[in-house]
């Protein structure tokens, strides 16, 4: 079964390449940059913010106009996508802010007169993180490729909560945004459980919420995992440092990670994102991973 894919979403590419489909991928958001083979693959959605220079402060400001406004912080290449004629579009409703919705897809064919099949990865549970692969999996006839993929994630993330389960759980709260400070939503929480850690201010499965600063001296975490949405982990440490300087964090161990590569996407990579919080917390239970750097 050969068909032509339009991927919305960075986690999507990387379930399209995970599955051996990469040869199929005929359009990408410009954020899918992995693996590095999908850069080759032409641009169909595209950015409506400006980009560069803004502080956190002023992309939180600039994205919450637009979505208070109703408007798309994201743009669609309609003619490209008439050009392409894809067979399949991998698009997500979850959150405004992470990707084009699945709505504006459909809109966007009624237009062109594409008859793509609209396929739309809603993740709000660890779990549900890996059944999007079988998702992807179902529509492309690549049942038993996913299957297999999903089996050995689960595979993994198990072991990483039976080497952790018996240590003593640090509490940790996922800092998602740094100003205004935002939580680690969806299956944020659900990662640091399965990696032997107590979610601070971080209900399963709910989504990402402006958190006061005194409500998280009030919380006094453990330790703080700091993975700002849309950033690898040298911005996450750039971002990272006016924390150092926040009193209500005064004493308390912040550590940045590379949130772009194993925890804001929601694809295979989400699962390398738990073994790396095992191993910064229970170093001694979890083999070291790279992509955590303690900032205080």
């Amino acid at each position: 079964m050969h068909v032509k894919i339009v991927s919305l979403l960075p986690s999507a590419t990387e379930i399209v390449f995970a599955l051996g489909l990469g040869d199929s991928l005929v359009g990408r958001s410009f954020e899918c940059d992995h693996p590095a083979e999908a850069t080759r693959v032409p641009v169909v959605s595209g950015t409506a913010l400006p980009v560069g220079g803004l502080t956190a402060r002023e992309i939180d400001a600039e994205v919450s106009t637009r979505v208070a406004t109703g408007e798309s912080i994201y743009t669609l290449d309609v003619e490209r996508i008439r050009a392409i004629q894809p067979d399949l579009i991998l698009a997500q409703d979850l959150c405004a802010v992470c990707a084009v919705p699945s709505g504006a897809v459909a809109d966007a064919l009624d237009v062109l007169g594409g008859t793509a099949r609209v396929v739309s990865l809603d993740p709000v549970h660890l779990d549900d993180v890996v059944a999007c692969i079988g998702q992807v999996g179902a529509a492309t006839g690549r049942e038993d490729a996913a299957t297999d993929l999903m089996v050995a994630l689960r595979a993994r993330i198990d072991a990483v909560h039976v080497a952790t389960r018996a240590a003593p759980p640090p509490r940790v709260f996922p800092l998602e945004w740094a100003d205004p400070p935002f939580n680690g939503g969806h299956w944020i929480p659900d990662m640091l459980d399965a990696a032997g850690c107590v979610p601070v201010l971080s209900p399963s499965g709910a989504r990402s919420q402006r958190i006061g600063w005194p409500e998280v001296a009030m919380a006094a975490p453990d330790a703080v995992v700091f993975l700002p949405c849309g950033f690898d982990l040298a911005g996450a440490v750039d971002q990272g440092a006016e924390l150092c300087t926040r009193p209500e964090l005064a004493g308390t161990p912040v550590w940045a990670v590379d949130a772009n590569a194993y925890f804001s996407r929601p694809g295979p990579r989400v699962v390398d994102g738990v073994e790396l919080l095992g191993a910064t917390f229970h170093p001694e239970l979890v083999a070291a991973r790279p992509g955590a750097t303690r900032l205080s």
